[in-house]
């Protein structure tokens, strides 16, 4: 895959959420190439799928205890952890000529097999299980999820290489949805995290879309929306709570 690489610094969560979302309206409406943007928060947040329920999703009362913040994504998916540990990985991709990312399922199969690879160059065995998540022996060790527009999408999904255990059983609610693969099991029983350090977790993503490390600087368009994105909804505890 010929993608421009994004991989840098920003100041808080709701910057990070808003350069997802205008890294894909920089390749939908204002022409960059095909993105992949590696990043990791260096804070500790809890964050939202686009349509899930704070109060179903969120012990607010540990949150707030704990000074962890939550926000909201653009995608859909499941609530999860982020922060040190967790490393993501955002890609903003054009359909045209790609018959399979024009699916949805298709698009996950692809781009989970896509990882799978470079984690089996690595020896290690991981697996694309239930929709959009990736396990290793069993245990969830990545999740992901997606934003279709017309022309082009976004995927992002965390891979985990280390665990905030006491904030993730604090923070998180156990689910009412879980994939049949999950069965009963708590989070802390169900996520593990990939025996990779960070630099070569960052490799295999690389590998894994024939990605050069030769990161970019974003466009004027890129930090306009970025910025304006996080001042105004990304920020905002009326987008966060809206649901």
């Amino acid at each position: 895959m010929d993608l421009r690489l994004i991989d840098i610094p920003v100041a808080s969560p709701a910057e990070h959420l808003a350069l997802d979302e205008a890294l894909l309206e920089s390749v939908e409406k204002d022409g960059a190439p095909d993105t992949l943007r590696i990043w990791e928060s260096e804070v500790p947040f809890v964050v939202l799928g686009t349509a899930q329920r704070v109060q179903e999703e969120v012990d607010t009362t540990a949150c707030a205890e704990l000074g962890v913040p939550i926000l909201r994504r653009c995608s859909a998916g499941g609530c999860v952890l982020q922060g040190p540990g967790s490393l993501n990985f955002a890609l903003s991709l054009r359909y045209a000529g790609r018959r399979e990312l024009s699916v949805l399922h298709d698009s996950y199969c692809f781009i989970l097999k896509r990882l799978s690879g470079a984690f089996a160059d690595l020896g290690i065995t991981a697996c694309h299980a239930g929709i959009s998540d990736m396990t290793l022996d069993g245990y969830k060790i990545s999740g992901n999820a997606q934003r279709r527009k017309r022309d082009t999408f976004l995927h992002h999904g965390t891979l985990l290489y280390a665990l905030q255990e006491d904030l993730m059983a604090r923070c998180i609610r156990e689910p009412a949805d879980r994939p049949a693969y999950r069965g009963e099991r708590k989070h802390i029983d169900f996520v593990r995290p990939l025996p990779l350090d960070h630099s070569t977790l960052r490799g295999a993503v690389l590998a894994a879309f024939d990605c050069e490390d030769k990161p970019q600087a974003l466009t004027p368009f890129e930090v306009s929306a970025m910025e304006q994105l996080a001042a105004t909804r990304y920020s905002d505890d009326e987008w966060t709570h809206r649901r």
